[in-house]
């Protein structure tokens, strides 16, 4: 067995179970690994600390695939221990599918001990991202997993991301079993009913981990007790505009720099049988949009949503995301009308909940207004956070009620 051996004092956090070993805790590598292959890890006295794929070119050094104690000393990773893991990973969520939920998230990397892998279903086909050297070293044992733990009519890679440049692979994408999938996917989330390109779209085809929010929302526009005028900021294809109509929201302006998806929001939207005169689709820069708002009396709305893309990639970029995220927001508190809502999102990993907590109520504080949080919002339920790995928890979000 290849072994990795950690510095002297550097195996606290493995022993927390953390499943990430980084570069500058490894004292020696012996052996010649392969990329992706499995290590044995050790502490500097040698003490057997668990097996892990390894990663010779990322920062990320080596992905936990178990640990001592809790499995035997015998433990191997073979094709039979991978293919398992898929098929748990598929059962945990198999009550979450039904007529009125068609998309979901299957398996979510190390929150489902498949460190760096991707996995999504919308419809009938399933779309895939393969984030680590150890991911593709089990590739072709995962794709025939999931064809039968989840059964498709095709899958789809979408590891077209830099992310793997870290690990020494190159960008992937394409059909990789089965159909072509069409150009539109129609998913239906709780009667909420939207065209979905898991070729073209972002990350596998779109932003599942909303899903709880935006049934939060279309929730909260219904008990508001009259019709609300909402702004969806980085709208995308619309799908927090479709629950805020849902809802029962007056009127949406839903804001975005991307043409194409202002057009599938408008598709959106007609597939929910909307009038056009409920909603409006904008492309412009939020930032410079809300600025402008600003300057037209009259321009206030009772809902603002700002899902702003990801602003810090590494914690070297906080400083520059914050001020980000305190700008858009301190610019959305002066539209507000008296009792509206600012339902705002950062999915920055190097932004924590404190610190988003923080930037929006000085936002609010720079826009002479006042708020309360009304609620905590987080990824949703198939995106689980494995306790020993927050990192996992990267969605955060507040709703506050402005006075």
């Amino acid at each position: 067995m290849n072994t990795l051996q950690l510095s002297k004092g550097r195996e606290a956090s493995l022993l927390r179970h953390h499943p990430w070993v980084f570069s500058g805790a490894v004292a020696r590598v012996t052996g010649n690994p392969a990329p992706g292959s499995t290590v044995q890890v050790v502490a500097a006295d040698g003490k057997p600390l668990g097996w892990a794929a390894y990663s010779p070119e990322s920062q990320i050094r080596a992905r936990m695939w178990a640990f001592n104690g809790i499995v035997g000393d015998n433990f191997q990773v073979d094709a039979t221990n991978i293919a398992s893991r898929v098929q748990r990973a598929v059962q945990r969520r198999q009550h979450l599918l039904g007529e009125h939920r068609t998309a979901i998230r299957l398996i979510y990397a190390e929150s489902d001990d498949l460190p760096g892998l991707i996995v999504d279903r919308y419809g009938d086909y399933l779309s895939c991202q393969f984030l680590s050297v150890g991911a593709e070293f089990w590739r072709d044992t995962i794709i025939a997993a999931l064809n039968e733990h989840s059964p498709n009519r095709g899958i789809y890679e979408r590891s077209d991301v830099t992310v793997r440049k870290h690990e020494g692979l190159e960008s992937r994408k394409g059909l990789i079993s089965g159909e072509e999938p069409p150009e539109f996917i129609t998913i239906n989330e709780a009667g909420r009913l939207l065209d979905v390109s898991i070729t073209e779209g972002h990350k596998t085809g779109y932003y599942l981990d909303q899903y709880d929010n935006r049934s939060l929302l279309q929730q909260l526009c219904t008990q508001a007790g009259r019709p609300l005028k909402v702004l969806n900021c980085f709208s995308y294809t619309g799908g927090f505009g479709i629950a805020a109509l849902k809802g029962g929201a007056a009127h949406v302006t839903n804001v975005d720099s991307s043409g194409p998806a202002l057009e599938l929001a408008g598709r959106n939207l007609e597939l929910n049988g909307f009038d056009p005169d409920q909603a409006e689709l904008v492309q412009a820069n939020v930032f410079d949009y809300l600025r402008d708002l600003k300057q037209q009396s009259g321009s206030r709305y009772d809902m603002i949503i700002l899902d702003p893309p990801k602003f810090a990639e590494t914690r070297h970029q906080f400083k520059r995301a914050s001020r980000a995220y305190k700008d858009i927001a301190l610019q959305a508190g002066a539209l507000l009308n008296p009792g509206g809502w600012l339902v705002s999102f950062s999915c920055s990993g190097a932004i924590d909940p404190p610190l988003f907590q923080k930037i929006t109520a000085d936002a609010l504080l720079d826009a002479g207004r006042q708020g309360r949080i009304t609620h905590h919002l987080h990824q949703s339920s198939d995106h689980p956070v494995a306790l020993p790995f927050p990192e996992a928890l990267y969605l955060k979000g507040l709703i506050c009620h402005v006075d």
